[in-house]
């Protein structure tokens, strides 16, 4: 059986980072400059790596039922 309410709290992870990175590739998209696009390139691939990882968690929860 799978903890709903697990499951809820790793769905609403995910929205949140899913929501970080549209904003980020929105910013990336407006910004201009090398320092500008490493340091919002670092902070898409940190979100991408949290994304992963959730993703991952909410794979291995419904895995369990």
């Amino acid at each position: 059986m799978v903890d709903d309410v697990g499951l809820a709290e790793i769905d609403r992870r995910i929205q949140i980072v899913e929501d970080n990175l549209r904003q980020l590739m929105e910013q990336a998209a407006a910004y201009s400059g090398a320092a500008d696009e490493e340091r919002n390139a670092d902070r898409i691939a940190d979100q991408q790596a949290k994304l992963d990882v959730l993703m991952q968690e909410r794979e291995a929860l419904l895995a369990k039922t």
